[in-house]
């Protein structure tokens, strides 16, 4: 009987232990985000994306893909900003644990099983530029299947970082 209230207990105190962690990282995360209109931007576009690939007229369909054409570079450039300025946070304070569940203090005493949130959002952020370009060649659908990936990817990344990665693959 000693033994379960003990375990009871641990497992009571590593789940407040993560929780304050886990509050910590959405702070951080949060305020350099709320900065930026990227979530808001990104609803616009990917809501945009349904309207075009559902409308049936192409003259309107053109319409509603040169509409986001502006949306799309302006995300793009938001989120080339908040990665800039999410650069200057702390190399601690930026890690995200490999392992799938989350457990506190793995990215203090095991870094070497983590990774850098702020190289992470550079790649994103490269990933995002691609996709957002203009090209010609290009057709909009392709374009739209391209760039909502990168958003989702970007996305699974934020959860990642701010819960766990089990958590983050479940919401995407």
């Amino acid at each position: 009987m000693d033994t379960f209230v003990l375990f009871i207990l641990l497992a009571i105190g590593m789940h407040v232990l993560k929780t304050r962690e886990q509050a910590q990282r959405i702070a951080l995360l949060g305020s350099y985000l709320g900065q930026f209109q990227i979530e808001k931007l990104m609803q616009d576009v990917l809501g945009g994306y349904q309207r075009a690939l559902g409308e049936a007229d192409a003259e309107r369909q053109a319409q509603v893909w040169r509409h986001l054409e502006t949306t799309e570079q302006t995300l793009s450039e938001q989120f080339n900003r908040f990665v800039l300025a999410f650069a200057k946070v702390d190399e601690a304070q930026a890690r995200l644990s490999r392992l799938p569940l989350a457990l506190p203090f793995v990215t203090q005493y095991f870094p070497a099983s983590t990774l850098d949130l702020r190289k992470l959002l550079s790649v994103h952020a490269h990933g995002i530029n691609q996709a957002a370009q203009n090209n010609p060649a290009q057709p909009p659908k392709h374009k739209a299947f391209t760039l909502s990936a990168e958003l989702m990817l970007m996305q699974h990344s934020c959860h990642w970082f701010c819960r766990s990665k089990m958590v983050a693959s479940a919401r995407l």
